[in-house]
């Protein structure tokens, strides 16, 4: 039985950041994966799809919606137990998309101990599995690709922070665009290997360009320069912890492999910053001047009020630094 071809990431119309995005991931994996935001009928898993092939070929493994834990780590081979009384590990989804792509659709609706599962072994590249009496550890090293529409609800601070990266698809393509998206379509799915065939030099393009970025990647230093710079944009976001610093530091200097060039520059800093700062986002708000009737510090105004009165301990309120709440764009709920 032949593989599934699959639509070829370079005939994608449009998606010009998700595509660059993914590049990016598929460059230097240790950037976290990407989250993607938009609604139904926008080509993510076309996207995700297509980005296994920028891998090397690697698998693309989708994880179901109604996955239990088992499913996900894996767990005792019970045919061994049963059969031959040993303790046997039997492969999860992880291990099956090591080296590949691991692709959530709906990750929003995954339990939230099912994300930060998964985001873990992200993270650190390996799975260890403690439990039914096995104890196993074996390697995971895919880039993670999760999917939602914050319509249908919003994944926790805590593990929205976990993902590398997130770019938001824009659900309304010009009229132009979506002519361009439907005749490809139509081609596609009436002769598969004829449109991959008209595809071929370009796929094989981008693919060999995201090789040959992976590697000069580790020949470009992380700089302290290009650090400082966004170090200093973390703290005017006012985002919470370490991670989008050092998830911006990577993906620029990605991105400075993407463009062949020696070293991390204000551009590849530039073209990174949506991405790494846009779930982890909160402005801190803009400091307002005094009021021409406020008193100085330390001394307090005139009052009609004998000494004493009032009650006890009572102080003045304080203002409280609120941060900006992240915009929800308003798209459609599934039927």
């Amino acid at each position: 039985m032949s593989e599934p071809v699959h639509f070829p990431l370079a005939a994608v119309v449009g998606a010009h950041d998700l595509k660059l995005a993914l590049c990016l991931t598929a460059i230097d994996p240790r950037i976290g994966g990407v989250l993607i935001e938009g609604p139904r009928g926008m080509a993510k898993s076309t996207l995700a799809r297509g980005l296994a092939d920028l891998l090397g070929e690697g698998p693309f493994v989708t994880l179901p919606l109604g996955a239990t834990e088992e499913r996900l780590v894996g767990t005792l081979d019970l045919d061994a137990a049963l059969g031959q009384g040993r303790a046997q590990f039997s492969p999860g989804v992880l291990a099956k998309a090591d080296g590949g792509v691991l692709y959530v659709d709906e990750v929003n609706l995954l339990p939230d101990h099912l994300v930060d599962l998964l985001l873990d072994v992200a993270a650190s590249g390996t799975n260890r599995v403690e439990r039914d009496g096995i104890s196993h550890r074996h390697s995971a090293r895919f880039v993670l690709i999760g999917t939602m529409n914050p319509e249908e609800g919003e994944l926790r601070p805590q593990l929205l922070d976990r993902f590398g990266l997130n770019v938001a698809l824009q659900g309304q393509p010009l009229p132009e665009a979506r002519g361009q998206i439907i005749r490809r379509r139509l081609d596609f799915d009436s002769d598969p290997q004829a449109f991959c065939a008209q595809w071929a030099d370009a796929q094989a393009e981008l693919r060999q360009r995201c090789q040959q970025a992976r590697e000069r990647l580790e020949q470009i230093a992380l700089d302290d320069q290009a650090l400082a710079q966004i170090t200093q944009r973390c703290f005017e976001a006012g985002v919470d912890g370490l991670r989008a610093d050092l998830v911006w530091l990577r993906a620029a200097r990605a991105h400075a492999a993407w463009r062949s060039a020696p070293g991390i520059e204000a551009e590849d800093i530039e073209a990174v910053a949506e991405f790494a700062l846009r779930h982890r986002r909160h402005d801190r708000p803009a400091e307002q001047p005094p009021r021409p009737d406020a008193q100085p510090q330390g001394q307090s105004s005139p009052s009609s009020e004998p000494l004493g009165s009032g009650q006890w301990g009572e102080l003045p309120g304080q203002p409280v630094a609120v941060g900006a709440r992240r915009e929800v764009p308003r798209w459609p709920k599934k039927p």
